[in-house]
């Protein structure tokens, strides 16, 4: 998919069954992966990197090396990963060149908020969030990430309904403006199916913000502070 972000990956950050490499293409970037010294500075020589994270561990303890040869003005944004990083090594990545600092026990979803953040730093979008009472939605990895820390896919057409509605807040649609913006994904379209769509997308996303409007329709109303 042309134009992500590129993200570098520079050692092994996986927790256990979680790809952090599968997890970060599946919120909008472009993953490149070194496990090694001299791959690692080939990778991070390439010019169109946003982001690397660096293992400060890899090949016993380059990772410092890596940034003070790689961090420069209008190179990547730099997280540096560490078992246990002390004030003194947290200052001295700092010094040389690292936007942030995080424990390898870091989870893969904050890793990827720190992530995603330095990437909006640099003027990209790699998701689309939709902020609701329980749950957070990023539309373009068609992601449901509840506050237990459980994550739900969206299938096709549920992100095409979500989309229509946030697009059109505060507005009744009726079946029949469902029906010609968002299709269902079988031929099933009968008046029906919407209300069992409805319902399933209302119990996905946890929300209470898409109201039924009796003879007339669905309206969403976005809670305060929604984006």
């Amino acid at each position: 998919m042309a134009g992500r972000p590129v993200v570098a990956l520079v050692g092994a950050f996986d927790e256990a069954n979680v790809s952090v490499e599968d997890y970060l293409e599946r919120r909008g970037l472009e993953i490149r992966a070194a496990h090694s010294g001299w791959q690692a500075e080939s990778l991070l020589a390439e010019p169109d990197l946003d982001v690397a994270v660096v293992d400060l561990d890899i090949e016993h303890g380059s990772g410092l090396a890596l940034l003070k040869q790689f961090a420069r003005q209008g190179g990547p944004f730099f997280v540096i990963v560490s078992d246990r990083p002390d004030m003194v090594e947290k200052v001295l990545a700092l010094e040389l060149g690292a936007a942030d600092v995080v424990e390898k026990s870091v989870s893969v979803r904050e890793l990827a908020a720190r992530v995603l953040r330095l990437v909006a730093r640099r003027g990209k979008a790699a998701s689309e969030l939709v902020v609701l009472e329980n749950t957070t939605v990023d539309l373009k990895a068609a992601l449901v990430m509840h506050r237990s820390g459980i994550e739900e896919g969206l299938s096709p057409g549920q992100v095409a309904l979500f989309r229509l509605f946030l697009a059109n807040p505060g507005r009744v649609l009726t079946r029949d403006d469902i029906i010609a913006a968002a299709p269902a994904e079988s031929a099933d379209a009968f008046d029906r199916s919407i209300d069992s769509r409805i319902v399933r997308l209302r119990r996905k996303l946890d929300t209470e913000r898409i109201v039924t409007i009796r003879g007339s329709g669905y309206r969403f109303d976005p809670p305060t502070g929604a984006h």
